[in-house]
């Protein structure tokens, strides 16, 4: 069933309440997906010439110190690690191809789970309130964010398998329904080279939608593309550095609905998620309609 949520802060003002705001909301979605959950949230965007990546320790016993000195002792200089639980956001003066597979071959107790130069993901099996007060949500500030509670249908419970998922630099995407033709898709993408970690697919539409902004697409132009290459039922909540858009599909049989004011853009799966968002007494309200791309941002 799952549940989607997002906001776009068109208000800089409210940059500082982000995790208060969006916290609840997705709690409230716990309901629809106990499994797991997890929220991409864009801030503090990397110096240029580096990498912002958020990495999971995969294993208890991992040193964080470790992977500090590595990724010094690699690119030749002091690297930080801010660890919160078992994940830390780290910026690295590298590529993104060179940082990935320098944690992947070198670090294998440790997971790479977004890059760019705004994104941090963080996920986690278990339900969202306690996830999202495990992870401090609730404090978080950034300019917009997309999160996801899932009830696992079509793969394992895991956190990889969870949501959001990213697969290129910035951009992610939350998933409520399913796709009838992701397995050929996904051999397509894997032939132009994109990698994948999980059976979900939700992972698929990720790719897609990177492989086609990879080809030189909008955000808008490459949903418009989904439109014609993902067959299923679904709605997506999909983040970029500087963007935020809805799509449903051309049947629209999976639950949105989004509130805008002169400060924001929110969508969740049920009204009730946005209740409370301030001003939402004089929001417009609507259901997206269907094969309708919606965006917001610059992309």
């Amino acid at each position: 069933m799952c549940g989607i949520v997002g906001l776009y802060l068109k208000n800089s003002d409210l940059h500082s309440r982000i995790g208060e705001l969006i916290t609840p909301m997705l709690d409230c979605m716990g309901d629809r997906g106990p499994d797991s959950a997890g929220l991409a949230i864009y801030r503090d965007e990397a110096p240029a010439g580096t990498i912002k990546i958020t990495v999971r320790k995969l294993e208890s016993d991992a040193a964080w110190s470790e992977l500090s000195q590595g990724l010094s002792q690699r690119f030749g200089c002091d690297i930080p690690v801010k660890a919160v639980g078992s994940y830390a956001v780290i910026i690295v003066p590298g590529s993104e191809g060179d940082v990935l597979a320098f944690v992947a071959s070198e670090f294998p107790s440790f997971r790479v789970m977004s890059a760019g130069r705004k994104i941090e993901i963080f996920k986690e099996t278990g339900r969202p309130e306690e996830i999202s007060e495990r992870l401090g949500f609730g404090q978080l500030y950034g300019s917009h964010a997309v999160g996801h509670t899932r009830m696992a249908t079509e793969s394992a419970v895991t956190t990889d398998g969870s949501h959001p998922f990213s697969t290129g630099m910035d951009l992610c995407l939350v998933h409520n329904g399913s796709l009838s033709n992701y397995s050929s898709v996904r051999e397509n993408l894997q032939r132009r080279g994109i990698e994948f970690r999980t059976e979900n697919d939700s992972e698929v539409a990720a790719g897609y939608l990177m492989w086609r902004m990879r080809e030189g697409d909008s955000l808008n132009q490459a949903l418009e593309s989904a439109l014609d290459d993902l067959d299923g039922f679904y709605t997506f909540a999909i983040g970029t550095s500087n963007g935020f858009a809805v799509l449903r599909d051309p049947i629209a049989c999976k639950p949105a609905v989004m509130v805008e004011t002169d400060d924001y853009v929110a969508m969740a799966s049920e009204y009730r998620a946005l209740a409370d968002l301030p001003g939402i007494e004089n929001a417009r309200q609507w259901e997206p309609e269907p094969a309708i791309v919606y965006t917001w941002g610059d992309d």
